[in-house]
């Protein structure tokens, strides 16, 4: 008898099984977000098994991917892929893990072929290669004339939010999507962006503020109005005047005793806000409570007090008006403030909101979004997120590609003539690669209920033309020209999703063995 190697519970699997295991959960999740791709994907409900069962309407691939509890390993492969393409360049997510299950697609057909994954691994890779030169020199870059580039990123805009749910006003969306990325001037950084979601109204309702909304109201009997503002912000506790009963054991021989502890305390908080005072501000925003008597000291001093701001509000607050997040205030020089031209109240729908504006990052802004449930704004904002990535990182990368599926099919095109050309073995691989680049239009056509195989064929020909711009046009149902249409795409979400999803399927196909540990026991603790 053989003695065993691994422990009871653990499970292994060899060869032919592990590999079809691996293809087959790669493919399954494929599946899965293929049919939110293109402009006429549909949307997916996750409702979550937690407390409250919460409901997440959503058409964002690595949004549904995150929410998924997933067992097979190679399925957690793409899962990741697109987690980051979603944090590199915002959009694309579906596209890579498509791509990256096409591609396991027919490395399954080779391998059943009798043709060694290294094999295949090495004209997979030789295919990626040329077909990245090929974007390459097609992408166009129009960053001198800025009218142009402009109209550019407004495209790019287009593109990514038509497969969203704001495709009905998406040139709306995209003016606000872009005019925001270029007031960043270059920059990365989405924090200076803030976007905001109050329900009611309509989508069209939502509108670019420039400078700062915080989502609190301006306290009773003070100034709603304040011009060259000083701020403050800061992280303290401003609720220690009175004594708290719970936790704190004082014993004293009379109540006389207890008024003068309150006394002492009601001092120690009056020296706290004179000191605060004592920088010289007119603005005071705190993350932590601020009880009636501070409040109150606040208002005698002509001092806007904001208790409560959220954390994400105060730091992205410090950040725009350009101050630090102060907790002890001994040292007054030492505190760099924050500073704007006006903090004034604003109502949206029924909410009042403080507005500061004219502050010191030019660079800030605010979208507010509108719309009919939580659910609608919750993937709004998914949606203008994914279309600010892209825009910044087009901004600095400024090449752009056509869309529509045109880039997957002048890539196609220029695998297969390596294909040709390359003796042996790898030219199947490398012809399976053409052929799962070619199933992104295909799917594309497919979701919007048009005849593929016809279509893609007719692509194939329009594009044995010399420079062709040819790619699906889902709105007509045919051919389209691109140029025409104003679909672009931005060259580095589509070099990115070539890249990983080849890297991504080149690792699950590495892969002969899976092996699974046992779990742990629970011991009965009664």
């Amino acid at each position: 008898m053989v003695d065993r190697l691994l422990k009871d519970d653990a499970t292994e699997e060899k060869g032919e099984r592990a590999r079809m295991a691996s293809f087959v959960g790669g493919m399954a999740i494929s599946d899965l977000v293929k049919t939110t791709l293109g402009p006429k994907g549909m949307d997916k409900i996750l409702q979550s098994t937690g407390r409250g069962r919460s409901v997440t309407v959503t058409n964002d691939g690595a949004t549904i991917l995150k929410s998924l509890h997933i067992d097979n390993p190679a399925a957690k492969v793409l899962v990741d892929i697109s987690k980051v393409q979603d944090d590199e360049v915002g959009d694309g997510t579906t596209s890579v893990v498509v791509l990256a299950g096409e591609l396991l697609r027919e490395a399954e057909k080779l391998v059943n072929m009798k043709i060694h994954p290294m094999t295949i691994i090495a004209g997979f890779r030789m295919a990626a290669e040329c077909a990245r030169d090929a974007l390459l020199q097609r992408a166009m870059d129009n960053k001198e004339d800025s009218d142009k580039f402009r109209s550019d990123l407004m495209n790019i805009a287009m593109t990514t939010l038509s497969s969203k749910i704001l495709s009905q006003d998406k040139e709306y969306f995209a003016g606000l999507a872009v005019d925001a990325v270029l007031r960043l001037k270059g920059s990365t950084n989405l924090e200076a962006i803030q976007i905001l979601k109050k329900t009611g109204g309509s989508l069209k309702d939502s509108f670019l503020d420039e400078g700062f909304i915080l989502d609190k109201k301006i306290g009773l009997g003070q100034p709603k109005r304040i011009e060259n503002a000083k701020i403050l912000v800061a992280n303290t506790a401003m609720d220690t005047d009175k004594v708290k009963i719970y936790g704190a054991r004082v014993r004293v021989d009379s109540m006389a005793k207890v008024a003068e502890i309150e006394a002492a305390e009601k001092q120690k908080m009056r020296e706290k806000v004179q000191k605060i005072i004592g920088h010289g501000i007119n603005c005071f925003v705190n993350r932590q409570l601020i009880y009636n008597f501070p409040e109150e000291l606040f208002a005698d001093a002509g001092i806007l007090a904001i208790e409560h701001a959220d954390f994400e509000g105060i730091e992205r607050l410090a950040l725009v008006t350009g101050g630090d997040i102060a907790s002890t205030f001994d040292n007054p020089e030492s505190v760099k403030l924050g500073h704007c031209k006006v903090i004034e109240e604003i109502m949206i729908g029924e909410d009042r909101l403080i507005h500061f504006s004219g502050v010191e990052m030019g660079q800030a802004c605010t979208i507010v979004l509108r719309g009919a449930s939580e659910h609608v704004l919750d993937e709004a904002e998914r949606s203008l997120h994914d279309a600010l990535c892209v825009l910044s990182q087009t901004v600095n990368d400024t090449r752009v590609l056509y869309g529509g599926g045109w880039p997957e099919m002048v890539m196609a095109k220029e695998v297969d003539g390596l294909a040709r050309k390359t003796p042996g073995k790898k030219s199947h691989a490398i012809e399976a690669f053409s052929r799962a680049l070619q199933s992104i239009p295909t799917i594309i056509a497919d979701n919007a209920g048009l005849d593929s195989a016809d279509l893609i064929s007719q692509l194939r020909a329009e594009h044995h033309k010399e420079q062709s711009t040819a790619g699906i046009d889902v709105i007509s149902g045919g051919v389209g020209d691109m140029e025409k249409l104003g679909i672009s795409e931005s060259f580095k979400a589509k070099q990115a999703v070539l890249m990983s999803a080849t890297e991504a399927a080149e690792m699950i196909l590495r892969v002969d063995e899976i092996v699974t540990c046992a779990p742990r026991r629970r011991e009965d603790r009664m």
